[in-house]
């Protein structure tokens, strides 16, 4: 089991900037894929961003340039870096872990119990 406690949601202007962190506990985290998700109100689940275990990063084409991936394998902590943020950006952001490869929710084995962020415009 991988335990994923997320933090850093809140309430932020648009244009404004957030850092949200999830820390992993159990198993191996530096083996495991890591990615973020998020769920609007009446909107399914989408993919934001993952990180590989080697560093590789992926971005949904919405959120190109604005947000940021990274991970710490020693403190075993994955951070999402948002900036310029948008009035769809509001959800509530879900940390995720998987193996191999996180793309969708269904690759998914791990989930955060997630932290809203809000976006006033």
């Amino acid at each position: 089991q991988v335990q994923l406690v997320e933090s850093g949601g809140g309430l932020v202007q648009a244009g404004g900037s957030l850092r949200l962190s999830c820390a992993a506990s159990g198993r191996t985290f530096s083996r495991y894929s890591m990615g973020w998700f998020r769920q609007a109100p009446g909107k399914e689940r989408e993919f934001v961003a993952a990180i590989s275990w080697g560093g590789n990063r992926y971005y949904a084409d919405s959120v190109k340039g604005r947000l940021s991936i990274s991970r710490d394998n020693a403190k075993n902590t994955v951070y999402l870096q948002m900036n310029s943020l948008k009035g769809e950006d509001t959800a509530v952001y879900y940390c995720a872990a998987g193996l191999p490869v996180i793309a969708t929710a269904e690759s998914v084995d791990f989930w955060g119990q997630g932290t809203q962020v809000t976006v006033s415009s």
